[in-house]
């Protein structure tokens, strides 16, 4: 039986390691379309390596015994996403982005994002470890778009992809940020907006005065969106001895 758990273990780790090897080819077809630079070239490999080493490690201490049809398409679209971020890292030294690439690859990554999840809901395979996945792949892909528009825009604009990370960070401090917060159908459309909200900002198909006010809308919509969050998770956390149904039923009165 051990033997059999070791091998499956083996077959899921394999399969990372297939994600970071697409991902090389996919820096090498990018490199040879585009000539793309050292910058490019270097962040696309740490993604790879970091993407590889730290699912690895999740797995490891998940021990998921398949890795699944629903995490296949996340890291694919993770793939996706290592291919935008060397773009707009060679874009720090090029004279211009490959729009057209840049949007396609972006376009192909969003629309992926709610593919993963209906698999994994279809084949029921939905984990801990694959919602955890596909939220930090979003994250980051919301990160490297700030990036990319903070250099026409401003520095505000990372606050869109920096907010996230900035609550996880929080929570370290105040343990009662992680408590589970209630479904919201609000949270998810102004998660899902902000990809392609800031899509649309960075492809370069709007004028300047609308590429602002559509990255201010998206930065508006996030923070109400967290600020909602927060206030609901600390008016909780001041709630003793009443349970969380009651607490939901009060909120939504």
């Amino acid at each position: 039986m051990a033997l059999n758990n070791t091998y499956d273990a083996r077959l899921v780790q394999q399969e990372t390691a297939v994600g970071a090897g697409v991902q090389i080819l996919l820096l090498a077809l990018l490199g040879s379309a585009i000539g793309m630079g050292p910058a490019g070239w270097l962040t696309g490999l740490v993604f790879a390596i970091a993407t590889w080493a730290l699912l690895s490690l999740a797995l490891h201490r998940s021990r998921l015994r398949s890795f699944g049809p629903a995490n296949r398409v996340t890291l694919g679209r993770a793939t996706l996403v290592g291919g935008v971020t060397a773009l707009v890292a060679d874009s720090f030294f090029q004279s211009s982005l490959p729009v057209t690439l840049f949007v396609g690859l972006t376009a192909v990554a969003l629309i992926l994002d709610g593919v993963d999840g209906k698999v994994a809901r279809r084949t029921g395979t939905s984990t801990a470890l694959g919602a955890r996945f596909d939220m930090e792949v979003d994250a980051f892909l919301i990160l490297v778009l700030s990036v990319y528009l903070s250099m026409s825009l401003g520095p505000w604009v990372l606050l869109i992809g920096t907010m996230r990370y900035a609550f996880v960070t929080a929570a370290r401090v105040w343990p009662w940020l992680n408590a589970p917060l209630p479904p919201s159908t609000a949270r998810k459309t102004v998660a899902a907006m902000q990809g392609v909200f800031l899509l649309l900002a960075a492809s370069g198909y709007l004028p300047h005065a609308a590429t602002f006010a559509v990255t201010a809308l998206a930065l508006a919509a996030l923070v109400w969106s967290f600020g909602r969050d927060i206030l609901w998770l600390y008016r909780t956390s001041r709630m003793e001895g009443v349970s969380v149904a009651e607490v939901r039923e009060l909120v939504a009165s």
